[in-house]
């Protein structure tokens, strides 16, 4: 099958930055790009005080990160925003949440979006809106989130006290009924665009707490509709968290260093403990429910057409998130999978440094190399020790195998059928890393790719993707 597609996500700010023709002209004549992604907002530079940090921080790992094309003359800066549209607040009455208020900003720079839109498709590209499935407002990842009754639970009741994805639990109604109005809005506002693509739509498991969401009290009313046990699903989940917070010793690592991977061991925890299976196959029910509500919403606002696709973490991560690919196909017009090759490394840290703690006397390198089969993010043992592993800076190439990255998008396809998984890479890191990993990327989809974001490519790299991707079109 020939690879046809690929899509860049150019945020807002830089359309306002650069201009409407100017952006076009590079994805069209540097990239050779087909498709557009951008946001429903609009942005003007802050302080630390009344704005956040462009780049994101991501839960302060991220700090490192700068980026390649200059916003408002600086390569790192603290921003604020406004939605580009006007909401229609008839979509949202009665619900918990609201849409963010417009304001001066909206006024000043609102109508870029929907020039860019129209100049983009004149230009023939499809365009797409990309919003946040599970964090209100949802315009953007890093404004916004749940009230304290939406998040959700780890299953001794604790809220995770350390979150870089501030998603709200899938179970709540409150949550669900607020995206699906923001969908709704979005075509009203929009109704020329070719889809929506909505972010983090499962449990983003970048911490090891997040790994074993979601115990609040929505998802156990969605477990009693849904006829599982969810006192079971509990105890087992506690059980497993308690074992890997405090009972941990090298003796349960050793299998996961050796050449059959421990995988052995790990079916026989699950023959024993089916409630740990239950569990997974619940969250991937409530991820399943919330893409069947957005679908269904599309169809019943007019907008049938409207593409419907689904950012998601890649195989073996999508088992935790709860993204499973087979189920999410038949209501997904495709799936992007992420192959944020920056993130991979950081998570082991993550993980990696919560498991010492907990587990004092383990011993880091039998870990590390554990974690590195667990995750499978590496083509051999991977980097010896945890202090090894961390955020990339700019100029450090992931720490990432080949053969890796290309098993979650073949895994990942496999598992959605006739659906398309596109590659969904990311622009960040030095030019020939990029240009390596986009290329494994491209080649591991039988469809194309997305590449995440246009203020991490520089001229350079956009004329690499036009090299990369082009040459099996």
């Amino acid at each position: 099958m020939a690879r046809n597609f690929a899509g860049i996500t150019v945020m807002p700010e830089f359309v306002q930055n650069e201009g409407v023709q100017p952006v076009l002209d590079n994805l069209v004549h540097l990239a050779r790009a087909n498709a557009v992604a951008t946001s429903p907002y609009v942005m003007e530079p802050a302080d630390e005080k009344t704005g956040s940090r462009e780049p994101p921080i991501d839960a302060g790992a991220g700090s490192v990160r700068l980026l390649d094309r200059p916003l408002w003359g600086r390569r790192e800066l603290f921003v604020r925003t406004a939605p580009s549209f006007v909401p229609n607040l008839a979509f949202y009455r009665g619900l918990r949440y609201q849409p963010a208020a417009t304001n001066e900003l909206t006024a000043r720079h609102g109508a870029i979006i929907k020039q860019f839109i129209r100049a983009a498709q004149a230009r023939n590209l499809k365009v797409y809106l990309q919003v946040q499935a599970a964090i209100p407002p949802g315009y953007r990842v890093q404004f916004g989130g749940p009230r304290d009754d939406d998040k959700p639970q780890l299953p001794d009741g604790r809220v995770p006290e350390r979150r870089l994805a501030n998603n709200g639990s899938l179970a709540s109604p409150h949550i669900i009924a607020y995206h699906c109005a923001l969908l709704r809005d979005l075509v009203a506002a929009y109704p020329e665009i070719n889809g929506i693509r909505v972010d983090w739509p499962e449990y983003p498991p970048y911490f090891l707490d997040d790994v074993f969401l979601d115990f609040g009290p929505h998802a156990e009313a969605a477990a009693t509709r849904l006829g599982f046990d969810f006192d079971a699903m509990r105890g087992a989940a506690l059980d497993l968290y308690r074992k890997l917070h405090g009972g941990l010793k090298n003796t349960d690592l050793l299998p996961w260093a050796e050449k059959e991977g421990g995988r052995y061991r790990l079916l026989r925890l699950l023959a024993n403990r089916p409630e740990l299976l239950h569990w997974l196959r619940f969250k991937a029910t409530l991820v399943e429910e919330l893409l069947r509500a957005f679908r269904q919403t599309l169809n019943d606002a007019g907008a049938a057409r409207v593409e419907l696709v689904p950012n998601a973490f890649p195989p073996p991560f999508a088992l935790a998130s709860g993204m499973d690919f087979g189920r999410a196909a038949p209501l997904s017009s495709a799936i992007s999978v992420k192959l944020y090759t920056m993130h991979w490394p950081v998570m082991l840290r993550f993980y990696g440094d919560a498991l010492l703690r907990a587990n004092p006397d383990l011993d880091d390198r039998l870990l590390t190399q554990a974690l590195v089969s667990w995750l499978d993010i590496a083509d051999d043992a991977g980097l010896p020790s945890l202090k090894n592993y961390g955020y990339p800076e700019p100029n450090e190439p992931h720490p990432v195998g080949r053969r890796a990255m290309t098993r979650h998008i073949v895994d990942a396809q496999l598992e959605a059928g006739s659906t398309p998984i596109y590659s969904l890479a990311h622009g960040y890191g030095p030019l020939q890393d990029f240009a390596q990993r986009l290329a494994i990327a491209w080649q591991a989809s039988q469809h194309g790719v997305w590449i995440n974001r246009y203020g991490y490519l520089s001229n350079e790299k956009l004329t690499v993707v036009g090299q990369v991707c082009q040459r099996s079109r």
